[in-house]
This record gives C-alpha cells, structure tokens and sequence, in this order.
C-alpha cells in the first residue's frame, strides 16, 4: 500500500475538522487518567464543546465541536495530558486494562510511564504516525490481538513475546529488556516506513524490524484473537478491593456523568472496548458508585444488549454518512431490537428482520433486528469497527445494508 496524503490523524495541537466542528484527540497512554483529570476533561466538553466525552477503540478519548483550540490547550496542559506538545499523538498506548489488579501473569501498567516518557525523550519519534499503536498485554491476551504494531506479551512472570504488526514475532526478551526492544522497534519502524503509516503496511515489515534488532525467533508464536471480553461489572482484585468495569453506550460519556464518575476519586482506566474501569475501592464504597452511576446510564450488566452495539460518528459529525447511525442504533437498543448472540446453526448468521423478510438490504432504520455483536455504519468505510466477527449494519443510498458475521451464500 502506496499512501497518497500525509498522516492527518487528529490530536490536541492539530484538530480534524469534521462536519460538526474541530474535534480534538487527547492520547491516554494505558487508558489511564487521574480523577483531576476527567474532571478538566469534563469541564472542557461542556465549556468548549458538544458537552461529551468520546471514547475510542484505542483507550483516548476525543471532544467535539472545540470552539477555542488554545484554550483548550490550555486547560489539558495544566491537568497533565499535554505533557509534550512534539510527541502529543504518538502516544498511543494500549495495556490490559485490569493488569496488577486481576490475573495476568505480571503488571504491564507499571512499564506505560516509562515506555510514554522515552517515547516522548526521542526527537526522531515525533514523526512517527498518529496511527501507530503500542500494546503491552499481561499474558491474558486482550489487547494483544487488537491489531497493534509494536508491543509485548507476557508469557511468563519475567519473560515477553514481542509483538510486531499484530503477530507473535517468536522473539522472546526478558521483561528487564522489554522496552528497550519496543523503543528500538520502533526507531526501526520509522527508518523503514517511507509513507507507510503502520507498520503491516511495509512489505515483510514485521520481520525487517526484527533483523534490525539483530533477535531471532526462539519460540512457536502464539496466535492472538480478537478479544470481547469486556470488564464490566463487580470484578475482584487481588488485593481483595474491587474494580468496577463500566459501558459507555456507543463510547459517548455525557460531562455531568463524567463528574460523577471523577468525584468518586479513585483510579480510572478507559479501556479499548470504549468503556471504564474505575479501580481500589471498597466493597461498601463500590455499592454505592454502583447505585450512583447505574441510573445516570453507565452499564454495570456484562449482559446488557448496549455492550454489543458499536457505531461510527455517523451525522451530524461526519459529512461523508448517510444517517444518524447513532440515533438509529441507540433506537434498536431501546425497542429491544437487539439480542444475545446467535446460534451457530442460525442460517441467517443471527440476522432477523421485524417484518419476517430475509432481505438484507434497502432496510428502514426500524426493519433492522440484529442479534450478536454488530457494528452501524453510515457509509461503506465503516470507521470504527471492532475487530473480530460481527455483522455489519451499514446505511447505503437504498437504506441499510445488512451483512452477517458469519455470511452465507445461498
């Protein structure tokens, strides 16, 4: 693949234009955000924006309709999350959300400050690609199928596989050397990537990065999945405390809840399904959030049928779509349109349409009954999709196409 345009991905100092407004893309190195934080994050939504926070599938967060870029600037410099106006968009850090606290063979969280602060302390790292994408998994193998470029994954107590272009390279490095190989990737990646953006883009990139290593392959490379198991609800520590993983329907995170969420004062994780971790507290204290936070439309069932639904921006944030694909989906929640997963027998790959029709295109918006993961797009590029099986939902010129995960011919 030839790129034809220069990397334009969005971050605080250089804003996407999009058909609402000037969006901002603040990095979030680990998903892993002072409750200070979210409250500046939250004031700056509702003072300069839209009024919500917008999760992403790489654990940040973005603001729409940023109305003044240097005051927010500003703002998101003196609560930390500017720390270096060069190096601001290729911080792009994702680690197992629960790592330290439940399972995982080590604490991958601990390496996120120092993999971010020499990231930011090499000068010819500035230029790699806002798209490029670290991921430090702890073995249990939830991000390291998330399609990264560079990263780690632990498979052992002291012992990583390096991950290059989202595969198992078969390098094994001790976790002492860990980050030295991730930097030295990633110096390796930038003077091979001519205008490639990632690094499965380059021709035999993922094995032109190891010979510049000068590592080989010790081991069988493990396979990695796409993973759904997403966080939600009571989860033990190991410490005995308790996290609390919390949905975000459709990622979009209302200032006032995110008020909320900040004054309970404890750690919180954006993790990479578009959802929250809030972490360390209490049992009697994790109640009540609970009682808190549930009606204000935070999602603390792992069975909620919110949990299986994605969607890009769709109007009126993108020029480009066709329809509101949010409002469409947040419809087909609220109608009880969408369901648990289907069976693997279920000819139709979990697709039933309301009026008892097999077809799959030229659909009005209140036709689509779609059970299983799905994902709604208002054009044919659908932005923001999950990796791994799930039917697409996409809004074409005649009404919504639908394709299901797992598509037959007949």
């Amino acid at each position: 693949m030839t790129r034809s345009a220069p990397d334009s991905c969005p971050g605080v100092l250089r804003l996407h234009q999009a058909a609402d407004g000037p969006l901002a893309r603040i990095r979030l190195p680990g998903g892993v955000l002072l409750p200070d934080q979210l409250r500046a994050l939250a004031e700056a939504a509702r003072e300069l924006g839209n009024g919500d926070i917008e999760l992403t599938s790489r654990g940040n967060v973005q603001l729409r309709r940023m109305h003044d870029a240097d005051a927010l600037a500003a703002r998101l410099e003196a609560a930390g999350l500017l720390p270096s106006p060069t190096h601001e968009r290729v911080r792009n850090i994702i680690a197992s959300p629960l790592s330290g606290r439940v399972g995982g063979w080590t604490d991958v969280h601990a390496l996120v400050p120092e993999l971010d602060a020499r990231l930011r302390a090499a000068p010819g790292l500035a230029e790699l690609p806002g798209r490029v994408l670290f991921t430090l998994d702890d073995g249990r193998g939830d991000v390291s199928g998330l399609g990264g470029d560079i990263g780690v994954h632990a498979v052992g107590a002291d012992e990583y596989a390096l991950v290059l272009g989202g595969r198992d390279s078969g390098i094994r490095v001790p976790g002492a050397d860990a980050l030295d190989a991730l930097l030295a990737a990633a110096h390796a990646f930038q003077e091979l990537r001519g205008e490639q953006w990632r690094l499965h883009e380059i021709d035999d990139g993922p094995a032109r990065v190891a010979a510049r290593l000068g590592l080989d392959a010790t081991a069988r490379p493990l396979e990695f999945g796409a993973s759904h198991d997403i966080p939600i609800g009571w989860l033990t520590q190991s410490d005995g405390r308790v996290a609390l993983g919390a949905g975000v329907p459709l990622g979009s995170l209302p200032a006032r809840t995110a008020e909320f969420v900040a004054a309970v004062d404890h750690p919180i994780i954006v993790t990479p399904w578009r959802s929250l971790v809030v972490a360390d507290l209490g049992e009697s204290p994790a109640e009540q959030v609970v009682r808190v936070l549930a009606p204000m439309g935070l999602i603390f069932d792992a069975n909620s049928p919110w949990l299986l639904v994605t969607a890009c921006a769709g109007k009126p944030g993108c020029a480009k779509s066709r329809t509101d694909v949010r409002a469409d989906a947040a419809a087909a929640v609220a109608t009880g349109r969408v369901a648990a997963g289907p069976s693997d027998s279920d000819p139709n790959g979990g697709l039933t349409l309301s009026d008892g029709t097999d077809a799959h295109s030229g659909l009005a918006a209140d036709a689509v009954e779609v059970a299983g993961r799905q994902h709604w797009s208002g054009c044919e590029r659908r932005c923001g999709r999950p990796r791994g099986a799930l039917t697409d939902i996409v809004a074409a010129p005649g009404g919504y196409r639908i394709t299901p995960a797992h598509h037959r011919t007949r």
